[in-house]
Formats: C-alpha cells, structure tokens, sequence
C-alpha cells in the first residue's frame, strides 16, 4: 500500500495545488478545506517502504578522472530525500581547472558546452535490459550563481515537482540488470541516447552522454540504483564501484567535511576523485 501511494507521488502534488487555489474561489466549510490540504500534502511526502541490501558491485558509469558530489559516501540519503528512488544516489563531474571560482550575484550563465564534462560518454554499469529512453529535451545553461541558484531551487524546482520524474531526471536512460535491480542514468544529452527500450546491453556498453537536462546546475551525471523502473515507487539501493580507485587528494569545491554517522563506507566521500 506504501509503494502504491507513493507511486502516485507526483498526482498528491497537482491535487494538493488545486486544492489550496480552489480553496481560495471555491465557497465550502473552512475545516473540510483545511483537512483536505493536510491529507493531500501528507501523502505527497509518503515514500517506499525501505529496501535493505549490501552494496551491489558495479561497473563505473564512465572512464577517466571525475569528482564526486551528493555521495551516499558523505551521507544517506545523499541528496537529502528519499523521494524519487535516490537514496543513495551520486553525481559525479569532471575535475574544472575553475573550480574554486566562488559563486557570484550575476544572472548572467554559461552555455554547457563549456563545461569538461558536456558530452562525455555514459556506460551501463552492468548488463541488462533497456525499459525506459529518452532524450527529447534540450540542454539547458547553467545555474551556477545565486541568482539563477535560487530560481533553480524554488520556481524551476515547484514547476518541475508539478511535471513530474521526467522533468526531474530529464534526458534518462534506465536499465534492468539481470539480477533485479534497475539503474537510472539522469540528466544526458539532447538527443545522445544510443539505446532504446528492450535493447540488451552489455557491461560498458555506451548509453548516452553527459548533459544538462532536468534538475540540475550544471552538466553532471547523476546515477542511482533501485528496486523498481518506476522512480517515485522505487526504493534506492546502494552500490559500489570496486574497479574505480579513489584519490586521496580532494576537489575544495565539492568537498563537505567528514562523512555523517549515515554515510556508506564502501563509496567515495563528496569531493574525493576517483579514476575509473
């Protein structure tokens, strides 16, 4: 029953704004109003019930010398919500000669190209199915000063909840592995996914490419693992990339401090570089 509501996570979101814009033209008792606001909003924050599991071994999405950011390493859940099947979510970039600029009051952005990591190749983790692909949004600029930031994080934020996951991952690919898990790929390219549903993939096969679709600031690749194609019914699962080795050394933009009491042992911690 708990899976089955929160699959329906994005509707609880529409109904409750309908309901508190009617509740202000709409003439009916002030309690009944009341109670029905309260109960679509609790159950738009209704999750799937928890999945526990080791850490499954996995392949690294890409090649070469990336950061990692929003890790299970530092904390679970890793970008704060479970919401989404990203409890153990990570996004990972490539390493930016620029990376301390500090962030400005400028509105003014950047194209994504510009970014290291725009284009770069992602690759299945394990071999699977293809059950879900798409790529028909385009690239947006970035979100990288406080300006756009804040607009990212509360107006583009509330009308992408009201869209749905799609909005959310944007361009995204999802694999079925042969052992029952499903792995998402968010945020690629316009128009770089190579595989379509029920396409067979292999370990490493080339899916997409990195991009700066959906939720995001700028170009990044955020990967999970669940226990469900469908994300807002899906519950995150950890995993762990032994053939990636971990730099000690530590990129000052994405670094957190020490890792929380929650946080997944087995996976770099926000900021460390990895070489996969």
């Amino acid at each position: 029953m708990k899976r089955a509501v929160a699959s329906a996570q994005t509707w609880w979101i529409r109904l409750f704004v309908l309901a508190v814009v009617a509740s202000t033209v709409v003439p009916a008792p002030r309690l009944l109003e009341l109670g029905l606001i309260a109960a679509l909003f609790a159950l738009g924050l209704v999750r799937p019930p928890r999945a526990d599991r080791p850490p499954t071994d996995l392949a690294p999405p890409v090649r070469g010398r990336w950061v990692v950011l929003n890790s299970p390493g530092t904390a679970v859940p890793s970008h704060g919500v479970k919401a989404y099947g990203q409890t153990y979510a990570v996004d990972i970039l490539r390493p930016s000669p620029d990376a301390a600029t500090s962030i400005g009051w400028s509105w003014r952005t950047r194209r994504p190209e510009t970014y290291p990591c725009f284009g770069e190749p992602v690759r299945a983790m394990a071999a699977g199915t293809v059950v879900r692909s798409t790529d028909r949004q385009r690239d947006h600029r970035s979100r990288d000063t406080w300006p756009t930031l804040i607009s990212m994080m509360t107006v583009e934020a509330f009308a992408r909840e009201l869209g749905g996951a799609p909005f959310i991952l944007g361009n995204h690919v999802i694999v079925e592995h042969d052992d029952g898990t499903f792995a998402a790929y968010a945020h690629l390219r316009h128009r770089s996914t190579r595989v379509r549903p029920g396409d067979r993939v292999a370990t490493g096969d080339h899916l997409g490419d990195v991009g700066n679709t959906g939720n995001t600031s700028e170009p990044h690749l955020h990967v999970q693992l669940m226990d469900r194609a469908r994300v807002t019914a899906a519950a995150g699962l950890p995993m762990h990339w032994p053939d990636a080795a971990t730099d000690e050394q530590k990129d000052p933009r994405w670094s957190t401090g020490k890792p929380k009491p929650t946080a997944l042992p087995t996976f770099p911690q926000n900021g460390q570089i990895i070489q996969a």
